[in-house]
């Protein structure tokens, strides 16, 4: 077992706990108001964190077996051994730019309820993202 599922493991088990110990203390805490019964937001959110650091700590603990051991749980790794290719980056594309204004487009038809903007912005958005894809597979004079 990976160091990652055992760390998602004991994140599982402490809001698992953390849960228990909330729904029964707002079932029978009083405050001034003498209110008595569960506080549905808190309990509702403890137990989504418990299931998803345990669905996070299951899906590490079973590809474990299929993937090598990795440069976090060698005993005596380097910062080195677990750097790799960060792949190619664009310096000097515009297109995440365009996507970032086509986002604004369609946020300002949806604050403003526009959807002649939101479509517009629709648009520019899956144009640039097609672009965005395509920058490289075209020749330089149709970019």
């Amino acid at each position: 077992m990976t160091s990652g599922a055992k760390l998602f493991y004991g994140i599982a088990l402490f809001f698992g706990v953390m849960d228990v110990f909330y729904i029964l203390a707002t079932i029978f805490l009083k405050d001034s108001a003498s209110l008595i019964g569960l506080e549905w937001a808190g309990a509702t959110g403890l137990t989504m964190a418990f299931l998803l650091a345990l669905m996070l700590a299951g899906y590490l603990h079973l590809t474990d077996n299929k993937t090598d051991i990795g440069p976090a749980d060698w005993e005596e790794a380097e910062i080195e051994d677990g750097a790799g290719v960060l792949g190619f980056f664009s310096a000097s594309s515009i297109w995440p730019f365009v996507m970032t204004v086509a986002i604004v487009i369609m946020s300002y038809g949806i604050a403003f309820w526009h959807l002649w903007l939101l479509a517009f912005g629709a648009v520019v958005l899956i144009w640039a993202g097609t672009m965005l894809n395509l920058q490289y597979g075209l020749p330089p004079e149709k970019h």
